[in-house]
């Protein structure tokens, strides 16, 4: 019988994971423990079916996991997010009928860390295009060479989802395999010292003609939009978990929120608790029915794309739409929690005051809010005229 989200992170593993988020954060190091916990744990092969030694999870629980994880440890949450999503990509595939990433569910039932390489310096086109070069091999393999930025999981991951293009033949193409951490033509740059999310160690990572043997390379296919279900699975898993972290962030603001409110007393009304005060009170409900949102919208997202729901041109807009309205979302309650916690939570050290620090990144993951807003706008009132 499959295990509950509660049961695979019960509360005494949350506390642990939550007792080290500060301590990777100030010394700006990596989650090697909560990484080794969760996969004791195995949390690592949520989506791998039962069948085969994992959990047998669908998007909606792993969705369900990865916020109840980002109440502890958002950075935790947010580098791991990187290893379930090809797994995600696996598992969506799979469902609609396409093997061809089944191997990523077993070897992840075997101990193996995916990575996700598929982010560049100034490639504004995400998935439709590529500055990395695919050079073909001779026998199906191909070399890679270019630069991948927010490589979480660079000090542990085993397996690296990369793709460049290739232009040697008639039509260029996009090719997508796995390099794995044995293979040479690869350098991790010591590179990541942010403002927030410092435990995922999301390194650059420089391709020098990494080779992929042709049984690691997955898919090839033209540049430009393509509706080829590896698109949309890529899509659909990595905007949804996305929202996932970020959701939980928000949960857990609110949280200490309400705990500051009931703890801090006001001596303007006799002594009482501030959870007594109006304008309190209004804060922390509005921030609340805030995340009653959030959560519904991640959960319906992730449902339906287990459900296989045909959204047809609708399902970009609406993955793009869950993803900024979490992080906006989440970024609002945290600063709400903030005032409502008072002047304690800006001091260094304070659990709102590096909450407030992680939630930012949620700005700079793709798609980004003027990104989202034109694909939303695009559905709704056609592209630009010429």
């Amino acid at each position: 019988m499959t295990i509950s989200v509660d049961e695979l992170l019960p509360d005494e593993l949350l506390d642990t994971i939550r007792g080290r988020a500060a301590g990777y954060d100030e010394s700006n190091g990596f989650c090697h423990e909560d990484i080794r916990d969760l996969a004791r744990a195995g949390y690592l092969k949520m989506f791998t079916p039962a069948d085969d030694g994992g959990l047998g999870y669908g998007l909606e629980q792993v969705a369900a996991a990865q916020t109840r994880l980002a109440t502890a440890a958002p950075a935790t949450a947010l580098a791991v997010n990187m290893h379930l999503v090809w797994n995600g990509v696996a598992h969506a595939l799979k469902s609609r009928g396409d093997s061809s990433l089944d191997y990523v569910l077993a070897e992840a039932a075997a101990g193996e860390i995916f990575g996700f390489g598929i982010s560049e310096p100034g490639n504004d086109s995400v998935l439709f295009d590529s500055k990395t070069t695919a050079e073909p091999t001779g026998d199906g393999g191909y070399r890679f060479t270019g630069t991948k930025i927010f490589t979480s999981l660079s000090p542990v991951w085993t397996r690296l989802g990369v793709f460049g293009k290739d232009t040697t033949g008639g039509e260029e193409s996009l090719v997508y395999g796995f390099v794995d951490r044995a293979a040479a033509g690869y350098t991790i740059k010591d590179d990541w010292n942010t403002l927030g999310m410092r435990a995922s160690q999301s390194c650059t990572t420089v391709l020098e003609g990494a080779e992929v043997p042709a049984d690691r390379v997955f898919r090839k296919m033209p540049v430009g939009p393509n509706p080829d279900a590896l698109v949309f699975a890529i899509f659909a898993t990595f905007e949804t978990l996305l929202a996932a972290v970020y959701t939980g962030i928000g949960r857990r603001a609110l949280d200490i929120a309400v705990d500051a409110a009931h703890r801090r007393t006001s001596a303007k009304h006799d002594g009482r608790s501030y959870a007594q005060d109006p304008d309190v009170r209004r804060k922390v409900a509005a921030a609340a029915m805030a995340l009653e949102a959030v959560q519904a919208h991640v959960s319906t997202t992730a449902s339906q794309v287990d459900a296989l729901t045909d959204h047809g041109q609708w399902w970009f807009p609406k993955l793009v739409s869950v993803k900024v309205h979490a992080t906006e979302q989440a970024r609002d309650i945290v600063d709400t929690a903030i005032r409502v916690a008072g002047g304690g939570s800006y001091f260094r050290g304070s659990e709102l005051e590096r909450l407030y620090r992680d939630v930012l990144a949620g700005s700079f993951h793709p798609s980004n809010e003027d990104s989202a807003h034109a694909t939303v706008a695009n559905a709704w009132l056609g592209p630009v005229e010429d």
